[in-house]
């Protein structure tokens, strides 16, 4: 059975997905849009977290009221755009740990090479969001999911701001238990390994490299 893949269309997901996708969008205003549609895509990504109860006193009366349940979750950014999304999760929820996986794609190949990995202690124990703005081939996120299973992370999701088909395919054929969540799912990759229509190299739009 492949993994659910949510599109979350909200009204200002869209608006603020198209001022990315505008070549002319200055760095500084790429990254902010990116920190917020990731607050937004946040929501639904975790709308499941466990929940549990811990008595209170309001400033009116006691009661028992919700409270996340279990182990501090885990966002796992793929070096290095995913820290564009990984701070908008982190203005979510500032307890979360953090984890972090260098890859860098071959050109020739277009198969990640990693070249950093550091990850919390607990694994097994936390909820695991990966982020990476492009699921382009999908190469790079399986390669990541890869090494949270073995680090023995069970309960992974994976979040980005653009899809392509054939990465949604490789990632469902290869960890079909983790759902995916995506603002939007583009028409295909070209010869390159590029979404299109896309936005380009989301990398080098935040940081203004090339």
């Amino acid at each position: 059975m492949s993994a659910e893949v949510t599109i979350v269309d909200h009204p200002l997901i869209q608006h603020k997905l198209t001022l990315m996708r505008d070549k002319n969008t200055p760095s500084a205003v790429f990254r902010q849009l990116l920190r917020e549609i990731s607050l937004l895509l946040g929501y639904e990504a975790l709308h499941d977290l466990p929940l549990t109860t811990r008595h209170i006193e309001t400033p009116l009366a006691p009661m028992d009221a919700p409270i996340l349940k279990g182990k501090k979750l885990v966002l796992v950014s793929i070096l290095r755009a995913g820290n564009g999304l990984l701070e908008g999760m982190l203005d979510l929820v500032p307890s979360a740990r953090v984890g972090f996986i260098g890859l860098y794609r071959d050109p020739e190949t277009l198969r990640p090479v990693e070249y950093y990995k550091k990850l919390p202690e607990g694994m097994p124990e936390r909820t695991s969001v990966v982020v990476d703005p492009m699921l382009a081939t999908g190469n790079s996120v399986c390669f990541a999911i890869d090494r949270l299973k073995e680090a023995g992370a069970r309960d992974i999701r994976f979040m980005c701001l653009l899809a392509a088909p054939e990465g949604i395919s490789n990632l469902q054929s290869r960890h079909p238990d983790v759902p995916i969540f995506t603002a939007a799912v583009d028409e295909r990759l070209n010869d390159h390994g590029y979404i299109v229509p896309g936005l380009g190299d989301a990398g080098d739009r935040m940081y203004g490299t090339k």
